[in-house]
């Protein structure tokens, strides 16, 4: 079998029992075959009150393995690859395969899209392999900070963790790859007030290195202060007024674009943007990227989940919708080719989905986007999943602060919010203040025209 080899950290080992599956699979009568191999261990802490509450280690391999019989396939996964389990395992699956209802759209990806080198992307911090009492001393320093911080009177708890993940994939068209990352994260939660009147807030930070970890003392402290922040919530009535989202929930909203564009919906036409490919989505000026090889990004990856040469690509372009997100099966649905977004398990089938996916930066600062506003209501945590995806209707429990005359006054809770996504894309200005915190993000956003449903 000729392969078109592209190699990263991931362990020699790993790509040889994913070669070793489709092989096997090859010689028991599969047409075409792929398998991948994921695995991973991870070391987490959980510190309350003072206390060491937990610590968790885990070890694993999964390994998915699918096969095509004409246009009939079927998947399966394990975690045992012994010989005991592994030629029943692949008997099984293409059995399984011989009488599978036929699938016009299921392929492996085309050799000349297949990805041939991997680009440096610089998310394993191998050096760094932190102890579990390394760990639990930065979860206690978050929530030493959080609860120093005045007005908060318990603990939800503070965390820590490290992980290392590897995956390899390979195809019978001819492709082998792998790579592998780290994360590292420190997170806390506090509660402020007392009795019927408390309040919860967290903060947390998560990163591939742990040189670009935001320190456990200010990731407590803004737990707390924040907490602090929302007690005394009041009630708003019911109106209509700008809208502004905090950078933690306004990626949100970029989501929900992700959502819509995916082919997976268009293919089945269950999408609020069926029609608006080439057309203006959102205000002129607007740009949404996604970028699968940004340097140390949470979501970065050097080939797709078919190993499909993956890019960065400008999903919404000067307000304009250029793409839908494709991997193979939903682009030979839709008469096109990959756009390179596939994703997958080891227990399906691979389905399109986002890497590193964010808004660009406006020019105003959070400050400026707000210092007209009379009335108007500040969302920092949003509530439910109130979100038709054929309609774009849009009604999502919020809380967050109200804003008088450009300026935050009192902590609100309790009200929805509503919309209809199409309005509120084409409504939309984002601030200057992007962050790169999360697999999603964006900038403080400003929508006009949603309705708040209060008292």
């Amino acid at each position: 079998m000729s392969k078109s080899e592209a190699k990263s950290a991931s362990p020699r080992s790993v790509l040889d029992d994913a070669e070793m599956l489709v092989e096997r699979a090859m010689k028991a009568g599969a047409d075409a075959a792929e398998a991948v191999v994921l695995e991973g261990q991870s070391l987490g802490v959980s510190w309350r009150m003072g206390k060491l509450e937990d610590v968790e280690r885990s070890e694993g391999r999964d390994v998915g393995l699918r096969v095509f019989i004409g246009k009939r396939n079927a998947t399966v996964s394990t975690t045992d690859l012994s010989e005991r389990s592994l030629a029943p395992l692949i008997e099984r699956v293409v059995s399984m395969a011989r009488i599978a209802p036929e699938d016009p759209y299921a392929a492996l990806a085309e050799r000349s899209l297949l990805a041939t080198t991997l680009p440096d992307l610089d998310i394993d911090d191998a050096s760094h392999v932190p102890s579990a009492e390394d760990l639990a001393k930065a979860a206690a320093q978050a929530e030493d900070a959080a609860l120093s911080v005045e007005g908060v009177t318990n603990s939800g708890g503070a965390g820590a963790s490290w992980g290392r993940s590897g995956i390899a994939l390979i195809t019978s068209e001819g492709f082998s790859g792998s790579y592998s990352g780290t994360s590292f994260s420190v997170s806390c939660s506090v509660l402020a007030g007392t009795g019927t009147g408390m309040e919860r807030d967290y903060d947390y930070s998560s990163t591939r290195h742990l040189s670009d970890l935001e320190a456990p003392t200010p990731v407590g402290r803004s737990a707390g202060e924040r907490a602090v922040r929302r007690l005394n919530p009041r009630k708003v009535k019911s109106q209509a007024v700008p809208i502004i989202y905090d950078p933690r929930v306004s990626a949100g909203l970029i989501g929900h674009l992700a959502g819509a564009i995916s082919g997976s919906a268009i293919a089945r036409k269950t999408s609020f943007l069926q029609a608006s490919l080439g057309k203006g989505v959102f205000a002129p000026g607007i740009s949404i990227v996604d970028d699968p090889h940004r340097a140390r990004g949470l979501r970065s990856k050097p080939f797709d989940g078919e190993g499909v040469a993956n890019r960065r690509t400008q999903l919404i372009d000067d307000g304009v919708l250029t793409t839908w997100l494709l991997d193979t099966a939903s682009a030979r649905q839709l008469g096109l080719t990959t756009t390179g977004h596939a994703a997958r398990g080891t227990g399906g089938p691979p389905s399109p989905s986002t890497t590193n996916l964010y808004m660009e930066a406006g020019t105003l600062s959070p400050q400026d986007l707000m210092a007209d506003i009379t009335e108007g209501f500040y969302v920092t945590e949003m509530i439910g999943m109130g979100v038709n995806g054929v309609t774009g209707d849009y009604s999502r429990g919020a809380s967050g602060f109200w804003i008088e005359n450009g300026k935050l006054t009192y902590a609100v809770s309790e009200i929805t919010v509503a919309g209809n996504l199409k309005d509120m894309f084409a409504h939309l200005t984002p601030a200057n203040d992007l962050k790169f915190t999360q697999g999603t993000n964006a900038p403080t956003l400003r929508v006009e025209g949603m309705t708040i449903a209060g008292t």
